[in-house]
């Protein structure tokens, strides 16, 4: 299974497993339908909404190898 990493853009990652969206949402990141969301880095999008990206990355990751 591929990691998520902070230059990821947030539409690959919810096109890697669409469970990830309520991690997204959780955090306060509630623009994942946006334009952005298809262009913007994660560490961006975390820049942005004032959001620890080691945090979001980390539950990221942990849900995905707990599949």
């Amino acid at each position: 299974m591929a990691k998520v990493t902070k230059d990821m853009i947030i539409a690959d990652v919810l096109r890697l497993d669409k469970g990830t969206v309520p991690i997204f949402l959780n955090s306060g990141m509630h623009c994942l339908g946006c334009p952005s969301s298809s262009g913007e880095s994660i560490e961006d999008a975390c820049a942005v909404h004032g959001i620890d990206p080691d945090k979001l990355i980390k539950e990221l990751n942990d849900y995905l190898e707990s599949k």
